[in-house]
């Protein structure tokens, strides 16, 4: 599945999908501004080489150690900063490229391309030599940073290029209407934050969603965990409210793709069985 979480939610909203810049939004999203700049996300990935083709490795935050990312982000600004009018700074856990002139980028986020060929997901064209040398650039200039070599010899594997994607500019803000947001992703937030939509932060629970909004459409978007009793507690509070008809409906996404829609009134279809899969 080629979509992420954000085309994925509008999709199903009937809302609008920006034409480009995710990154921008996702820096919107942390910042609470909207970047007057062109922006892509630049997101620390690991190259695997292979017998015939490289394989990515996408590295989330716990995966590296305090410090490391900023680091790894302030050499690469060393290194390029300034060429082509270009810098990488980093805001929390997130990297960014900023350019003078608009790049072509990958479109997609590190996550979906996790585990597969990156090239297949590069941008093609008149601009994608542009995009290769850069990145060529950066994969030199991280080679033998001194994080990279001490996870090499810890067993783990180095941050050797970043991943740039999600490039262009921020839509202009515009009052839309939108359900409530209850989230910790930064572009979904920055999403909700362009249209004047109210936004609130993960409570810790699906129950705290909607005792702060009554009967209200909300969205929620849980924290990414692999916790089976934490899944298990979100169901349950979920198929609570239902049963008390503080809901009406859910549609339920889940990272590996699967989608289930539910009623309150299929709570009557006493003749069906429990599906085992779910």
């Amino acid at each position: 599945m080629d979509r992420e979480l954000l085309a994925i939610i509008v999709d199903i909203l009937g809302l609008p999908y920006p034409e480009e810049g995710l990154a921008a939004l996702r820096m919107w999203g942390q910042t609470g501004e909207r970047p007057s700049v062109w922006v892509a996300a630049a997101d620390p990935v690991y190259l695997e080489p292979r017998l015939d083709h490289l394989c990515l490795h996408m590295l989330p935050p716990e995966r590296l150690q305090p410090g490391d990312f900023g680091a790894l982000i302030n050499h690469v600004q060393e290194k390029l900063g300034g060429e082509q009018g270009i810098g990488l700074i980093r805001l929390g856990d997130c990297g960014y490229l900023h350019a003078d002139k608009p790049l072509s980028t990958a479109r997609l986020p590190a996550y979906l391309v996790d585990q597969k060929v990156p090239s297949e997901y590069l941008p093609g064209g008149k601009d994608a030599a542009t995009y290769r040398n850069l990145l060529g650039e950066i994969e030199m200039s991280l080679h033998d940073h001194e994080v990279n070599l001490r996870r090499t010899a810890a067993g783990e594997h180095p941050v050797n290029s970043l991943w740039i994607w999600g490039g262009g500019f921020a839509p202009e803000r515009e009052t839309r209407t939108q359900p409530r947001l209850f989230a910790d992703d930064p572009l979904l937030r920055g999403y909700w934050d362009s249209a004047n939509a109210v936004a609130r932060v993960w409570p810790g629970s699906i129950a705290g969603c909607i005792a702060a909004e009554g009967d209200t459409d909300i969205v929620a978007v849980t924290p990414e965990q692999d916790d089976p009793e934490f899944l298990e507690q979100c169901l349950a509070e979920l198929r609570a409210a239902l049963r008390q008809n503080r809901l009406r409906q859910l549609t339920l996404l889940f990272r590996d793709g699967l989608r289930a829609d539910v009623a309150r009134t299929h709570g009557l279809r006493f003749w069906r069985r429990d599906s085992e899969f779910l």
